[in-house]
């Protein structure tokens, strides 16, 4: 054994399929079909799931690289080292705050860990401008995997299974 072996045991597991997507926040899950917004419950941006989230903070469902922190700070994408691209959108039509009420955790290409905070979110702020804070995750690259489907879980808290990438 190399001296840098035992750095490279230790440093996680390896991502595999089937992929298991966590909760990118805590609150109930919202399927698909019942995303208030129709380019996401239509599956026009891939397969997606939501949750109405009972704290302000969003999580990584997956280690990955932040490929996109969108400048309005209501969207982040990240990409795997299998390939799976994810959208983690806050909310509907949040992007028209400008990124007030959000807060930024991490920046572009910056790899993150599975369950690290990605980004703060007021909730009462979202709530005040009249919009949807379901916090949707859809992996837009869906259609060239085998499957995305959603796990049995509605409760979601840092950890729980929410949606599964199959290869």
């Amino acid at each position: 054994m190399g001296l840098f072996d035992k750095f490279k045991k230790n440093a996680g597991p390896e991502l595999t399929f089937p992929l298991t997507l966590e909760a990118t926040a805590e609150g109930e899950a919202v399927e698909m079909e019942n995303i208030p917004d129709a380019v996401f419950s239509s599956g026009a941006l891939g397969p997606c799931r939501g949750i109405k989230p009972s704290k302000g903070v969003v999580y990584a469902p997956v280690d990955g690289t932040v490929s996109n922190l969108a400048d309005t700070l209501h969207a982040v994408g990240i990409e795997t080292a299998l390939g799976v691209e994810i959208l983690i959108h806050v909310g509907v039509d949040t992007v028209s705050m400008n990124g007030k009420g959000f807060k930024a955790c991490v920046k572009n290409g910056q790899k993150i860990k599975k369950g690290q905070k990605l980004l703060e979110v007021d909730l009462a702020q979202v709530a005040a401008a009249g919009y949807s804070d379901v916090v949707i995750t859809a992996v837009v690259n869906g259609d060239e995997f085998a499957a995305v489907e959603p796990t049995a879980e509605t409760k979601m808290a840092l950890g729980t299974g929410m949606m599964v990438v199959k290869n």
